[in-house]
């Protein structure tokens, strides 16, 4: 994951997610968001919502940072059409960390842990900060794995049934197709010049258990 408004920087990922830094951007964000809630009140077309429900049930409620991600009613004022798949290059107290750190400026949806326990940090009607790239953003659900890009036994069994019980769910709400054009890798987000999943990343049985989960 990275900021969305800043431009790629040639940074190793683990640099990246344990060493986010501030930008001017910010501050523009905070500034716009009160002004579009309130006109969205004004003209009744703000969705109720509890700050800290959870979009899928199980998760827990981690929330991350208000400066990681930006206020927004999808898929009203933005369809959700993607699922962008990470590794932490950490662990999954490292993303919970940095999620909360107001500094890092970045935070995906959700992180997966090795044993399958989920963690929401952002709520799906807002766009987390977590591909780079700002439309991206807008349209995708971000979610984190534990582990690190280069160790496929980071990648367990209750790891990848969780997330894939969790992508058939986001698909379903979202109405997304299961299949490699909308459930896509950091790596292939458009101007990123991160890795992530990496090369042992097995999409084929990923895949295959969305397919099963969303029935």
């Amino acid at each position: 994951m990275e900021p969305e408004h800043q431009q790629p920087r040639r940074l190793t990922r683990r640099t990246l997610l344990l060493g986010g830094t501030a930008a001017l951007a910010t501050a523009g964000y905070a500034a716009q968001d009160p002004l579009e809630r309130w006109w969205r009140r004004a003209n009744h077309r703000e969705r109720p919502r509890t700050d800290g429900a959870l979009d899928h049930p199980g998760a827990e409620w981690v929330g991350a940072s208000s400066a990681n991600w930006r206020w927004a009613d999808r898929p009203a004022d933005y369809t959700v059409d993607r699922i962008v798949v990470h590794v932490v290059e950490g662990s999954y107290g490292d993303a919970l960390r940095v999620f909360r750190d107001p500094l890092h400026e970045a935070a995906a949806h959700y992180v997966v842990r090795k044993d399958g326990h989920i963690a929401q940090t952002v709520r799906e009607l807002d766009v987390a900060f977590h591909s780079g790239n700002r439309k991206f953003n807008e349209r995708s659900v971000g979610i984190e794995h534990e582990g690190y890009v280069d160790r496929p036994g980071d990648f367990t069994d209750a790891m990848y049934a969780a997330s894939a019980r969790l992508a058939a769910d986001i698909c379903a709400r979202h109405s997304i197709p299961v299949d490699r054009t909308h459930i896509v890798a950091h790596s292939e987000v458009p101007g990123t010049d991160h890795t992530d999943p990496g090369p042992h990343w097995d999409w084929d049985r990923y895949l295959r258990l969305v397919r099963a989960a969303a029935g």
